[in-house]
């Protein structure tokens, strides 16, 4: 095993494997080193330079206005159903990645359950360290960073995972801070996904249940991540580069930031090539086309998507993201 794959021990006797199990075993989270006072970040946080060193043209040369303007935004009320199919059609094509807006999931409720998830990883460690496993057969799960043991460098990110269809868990499995929410919460989302595929199916010439009927939308997972204060934000990632193993992602930031998505070149916006900031947009939700979805759609549409997104940090404060991931049914 080579110095440069992950677990591997260096000449000099630093052993990875053994600091990623300790880390692993306080079930504290990214947090837990937080709440100790680190004033540097451990080595199995530190991202190679080359993972960091990415060209971020658009989010230096213009602000979030410039932003705004390359990231579609679909108004899913008001206007007649045509134009909404039409703009759900643009935002796919160009750039596969979009936020909407008056999309009927009340915004006291996306601030529940941002607020719930808040509660839940700066709340008691011991609530915590129950929930806390790597055993994918609980609906309910709390870790950092699913893939610690594989990656070439850890996310600074805790994580808690909420599987809610196709068969939810019994609310005492969520913890106490989300009970009351996650659950509305997931239909909520559910409903929403259901709707931006019945677009995509109009968009496309087709029936609008089409893609439904494909199994589109038969499970869901709620994923929180939670990405605590960074004392060497410039040296780690809160998400590295990625894409989406689903069908539609429907995302809800808080509203500090960070977020960026990859242009392909390969749509709109004149063949360009670079990361791109989303911006927090006040009520927004995000749609990311996830990679199942874009296997039923790339011979459809004209053009091919790389929607690749990662999180980087800009800031001092914690940063809050949820994701309602529709997924392939796995019962």
């Amino acid at each position: 095993m080579s110095a440069a794959e992950p677990g591997a021990a260096t000449p000099g006797g630093y052993d990875r494997r053994r600091e990623l199990q300790a880390f692993d075993d306080t079930k504290a989270g990214v947090k837990g080193l937080v709440d100790a006072g680190v004033t540097s970040i451990p080595a199995i946080f530190r991202h190679p330079p080359a993972s960091l060193d990415l060209d971020t043209t658009y989010s230096s040369s213009g602000g979030d206005d410039a932003a705004a303007a390359i990231i579609p935004v679909v108004d899913l009320s008001g206007a007649p159903r045509e134009e909404v199919v039409a703009q759900m059609k643009a935002a796919a094509e160009s750039v596969g990645f979009f936020q909407v807006v008056n999309h009927g999931v009340p915004g006291e409720l996306m601030a529940a359950v941002l607020s719930g998830v808040r509660r839940f990883n700066e709340g008691p460690l011991e609530a915590k360290r129950r929930a806390y496993t790597r055993d994918t057969a609980r609906k309910v799960r709390f870790s950092s960073n699913f893939d610690l043991f594989q990656s070439a460098a850890a996310n600074w990110r805790d994580t808690l995972f909420c599987e809610l269809a196709p068969v939810p868990p019994p609310p005492e499995e969520l913890p106490e801070p989300i009970r009351d929410v996650m659950l509305e919460y997931g239909e909520a989302a559910t409903r929403l996904a259901l709707r931006v595929l019945e677009l995509l199916s109009e968009s496309l010439g087709l029936p609008g249940g089409r893609l439904r009927e494909m199994g589109c939308a038969e499970g869901l997972n709620v994923v929180s991540h939670y990405y605590p204060p960074c004392p060497e934000p410039d040296l780690t990632l809160g998400t590295s580069r990625h894409t989406d193993a689903d069908f539609v992602t429907v995302l809800l930031q808080d509203g500090t930031g960070g977020l960026q998505v990859l242009l392909d070149g390969a749509g709109g916006n004149g063949g360009r090539r670079g990361w791109v900031d989303v911006p927090p947009l006040p009520g927004a939700l995000i749609v990311n086309i996830g990679d199942l979805l874009q296997v039923h759609l790339s011979s459809l549409f004209t053009t091919p998507w790389l929607i690749v997104c990662f999180l980087r940090f800009a800031m001092v404060d914690r940063c809050l993201l949820c994701l309602a991931r529709a997924v392939p049914c796995s019962s």
